[in-house]
């Protein structure tokens, strides 16, 4: 059985691990980790998770809560400000776009 995650907590604080503030010339990266892991697991929003857990950073406390997301609101990628753009084939060309062209071609 697992324990409850208490999402008053910090990572810093779940994973007693309090790492030193970046340097002045650190990037934006390095230095929103760093303060997204000073920030209670319950405050972070859909992009703050996605943002550690894409820097591998304490998975085991952010994967739970981050499952949770797209049960409660499947669209949230949306709700992230971020514009999602359709994969690109080889050509250039978004897919699904060259094989209609090509079809429309050959008729």
């Amino acid at each position: 059985m697992t324990r409850p995650l208490n999402r008053d907590r910090s990572l810093e604080e779940l994973e007693d691990d309090r790492r030193p503030a970046p340097s002045a010339d650190a990037t934006r990266l390095v230095a929103t980790a760093h303060a997204l892991r000073r920030k209670p697991i319950g405050e972070l929003t859909v992009e703050g998770m996605r943002l550690l857990i894409r820097q591998n950073e304490g998975l085991l406390y952010l994967l739970p809560p981050a499952l949770e997301v797209p049960r409660r609101d499947p669209m949230a990628a949306q709700l992230s400000g971020k514009r999602r753009t359709p994969p690109r084939n080889d050509l250039g060309g978004v897919d699904g776009q060259a094989q209609k062209m090509s079809f429309q071609l050959s008729m």
